[in-house]
């Protein structure tokens, strides 16, 4: 078989140059993806421009119409053909590309929309004549003067006309639409100053108005928690932590939502560095890693955030559209958000979300249709409740009282149904009883709280754990007879790998010949535990986290499996001094709303939210 060196020969290709309209129509493809990649350029420049407000209108999905309109500062009918040059813009002058201010820098966006789509610019400035100029698959039409007050219309019709082939791989119009309104709202949070309209007018005329956020006024910071209020919901504003904090001259401020207040998809983290919305690696896993300790694998947190950092100290031409930046110093960054993150959870205290008590009331209100279950007939289909899982002996290391009465103990006079004792003016109130052996119903002064009681009392558990691990190490007590664990030989040696990190814990095991470990030493905040299920727990906990994370991360994580060990369990029966011990625990203890697990560990219900459920409001 004879091969064909194409590099060699009488003829070899030719090395031409390519003519401006193919390169713009290069351009465009790393520049303008979708509709949305339009919408975000035209605003971005309006914003660069100064306006105080942007209106944005599209028809099938931005496909067929783009039209962005501001009051920005205009441009003079001399500077519009300029304008659609290739790497022409009045934002840098190309002296120093790291001292980046402005949304836009490179020139590209205009000339490469005119090379896909029929654009069409209207402007007029301070001082001069508005003017007009069409261009269609890069053919530029002469200038025309035209009747407009002080801004720009940019105006893009028939996008990807000119490439045919990009129309194919764009998506239904419904979707491009919901992609045009994540960029606008995107670029709503990081101006909450401008405003702000979305319209689609698919159906002519007017159309509907999609999306409408209003200027704000006051202070930046109260702005903003009032433009996230607009563009993420009241229930987020509610809910969310405001973040205010330095270093090394880097700023980070915003907010976060509760724990509680969380969702199934990373698809609200909202992050901005100097302004701009990027969705940056370094970002997400800061902010990952702060929230590490109060959300399951499969919750993610809700966040606004924004970076504030010398633009020298970061470089925004990583990305064609800028949707990446590459800091100099990224473990200053990202133990800035940790940090910051961290202490503004600790400070919220016992605070958990809205949503919860929401959720509860709804879960009150009966479902429509079905026939009607009285109390007789739903008594007597009630299912017998399982017995409490046997073998562990619950501790009361965090309540007054340490020997707790057996289940068959009649209470104590004044203190066993809650009638007597503390006022209900503490947040979380006094307790007034236990239902099931399992919740705490607690009264306060505007309505009541009802408690899980092993979910508190493990977080309670576990962060007395952490102060123990931070500042001597967890104590732990010595077996008198060690206990022998079997398992296979795989396991054990993944537990002797980590036998150091487990002492820090209060937990020691050392190798007992082979697919076998020795446990002589438990944490004594435990008390008496089942080694062989602790074990078996710590080494599922070891296979969900793998290898990411850092030793004190593992060592965290093993101490919240600990935990659940050591906690009032369900069915467990408690005395009123012990169900307000451990009400009065959670108040003083930091991320007590939320259990290890990311679960809201008590509900409250205003007596307002009560009182609708039986029709007296």
């Amino acid at each position: 078989m004879t091969l064909h060196d194409r590099n060699i020969g009488e003829d070899r290709p030719r090395i031409r140059q390519l003519d401006e309209s193919a390169v713009n129509r290069i351009a465009a493809g790393e520049v303008v993806e979708r509709p949305a990649s339009a919408v975000k350029e035209l605003v971005e420049n309006a914003l660069d421009a100064g306006a105080t407000r942007i209106e944005v209108a599209y028809s099938d999905g931005g496909k067929t119409l783009i039209r962005v309109t501001d009051d920005g500062c205009g441009m003079a009918p001399e500077d519009l053909p300029l304008a659609l040059s290739r790497h022409a813009t009045s934002k840098i002058d190309g002296a120093d590309l790291l001292n980046i201010t402005s949304f836009g820098f490179r020139g590209e966006a205009l000339p490469s929309l005119a090379a896909v789509g029929r654009l069409t610019l209207t402007s007029r400035a301070v001082g001069a004549d508005g003017a007009c100029l069409s261009v269609s698959g890069g053919r530029a039409d002469p200038v025309k003067p035209a009747a407009i007050r002080r801004g720009t219309v940019a105006e893009l019709r028939d996008l990807f006309y000119a490439t045919p082939a990009r129309l194919k791989f764009l998506r239904s119009d419904r979707a491009e639409a919901q992609a045009i309104g994540d960029v606008v709202k995107r670029l709503a949070m990081a101006e909450p100053l401008v405003g702000f309209c979305l319209r689609d007018v698919s159906g002519g005329g007017e159309g509907r108005e999609v999306f409408r956020a209003e200027a704000g006024q006051g202070e930046l910071f109260d702005a903003l928690h009032a433009r996230l209020a607009t563009v993420l919901g009241a229930e987020f504003a509610e809910n969310a932590l405001a973040v205010d904090a330095a270093r090394e001259e880097v700023a980070l401020t915003g907010y976060a939502a509760l724990p509680t207040y969380s969702r199934g998809a990373a698809t609200h983290q909202y992050l901005f560095v100097n302004g701009r919305p990027v969705r940056d690696k370094l970002l997400i896993g800061a902010l990952r890693g702060a929230y590490q300790d109060f959300l399951p694998r499969d919750r993610h947190p809700v966040a606004a955030l924004f970076v504030e950092v010398d633009p020298a100290r970061v470089d925004q031409n990583v990305h064609p559209a800028k949707t990446e930046v590459r800091f100099r110093e990224p473990g200053v960054v990202r133990g800035l958000i940790v940090s910051a993150l961290k202490h503004a959870l600790a400070e919220a205290g016992h605070r958990a979300s809205t949503t919860v008590a929401g959720a509860t009331l709804g879960a009150f209100r009966p479902e429509p249709g079905g026939p009607r279950i009285y109390q007789m007939e739903r008594s007597a289909a009630r299912p017998a409740r399982p017995a409490p899982e046997p073998g562990f002996a619950e501790t009361n290391a965090v309540f007054a009282r340490v020997d707790a009465p057996a289940p068959d103990t009649p209470p104590r006079e004044g203190t066993g149904d809650g009638a007597e004792g503390p006022a209900p003016h503490q947040p979380l109130g006094a307790a007034r009883g236990q239902v099931h052996e399992t919740y705490i119903i607690a009264q306060t002064e505007a309505g009541l709280v009802i408690v899980d009681q092993h979910a508190a009392h493990e977080r309670l558990v576990y962060e007395r754990m952490k102060r123990q691990l931070s500042e001597t190490g967890v104590a732990a007590q010595a077996l008198l007879i060690p206990e022998i664990v079997e398992m296979s030989a795989a396991d054990a040696a993944r537990l002797l790998e980590i036998a150091d990190d487990l002492s820090q814990a209060g937990l020691t095991v050392e190798p007992f010949g082979e697919g076998a470990v020795a446990v002589r030493e438990t944490p004594a905040i435990l008390g008496e535990v089942d080694a062989r299920r602790l074990l078996r727990d710590i080494l599922d906990e070891l296979d969900e986290l793998g290898d990411a994370l850092s030793v004190r991360a593992r060592i965290e994580a093993v101490l919240s499996r600990m935990a659940c060990h050591g906690s009032v369990r369900a069915g467990r029966r408690m005395q009123a001094c012990e169900m307000n011990a451990l009400l009065r625990e959670m108040e003083a203890t930091p991320h007590s709303g939320q259990c290890n697990h990311g679960r809201p560990t008590y509900v409250e219900l205003k007596l307002t939210d009560i009182e609708r459920l039986f029709g007296r409001a």
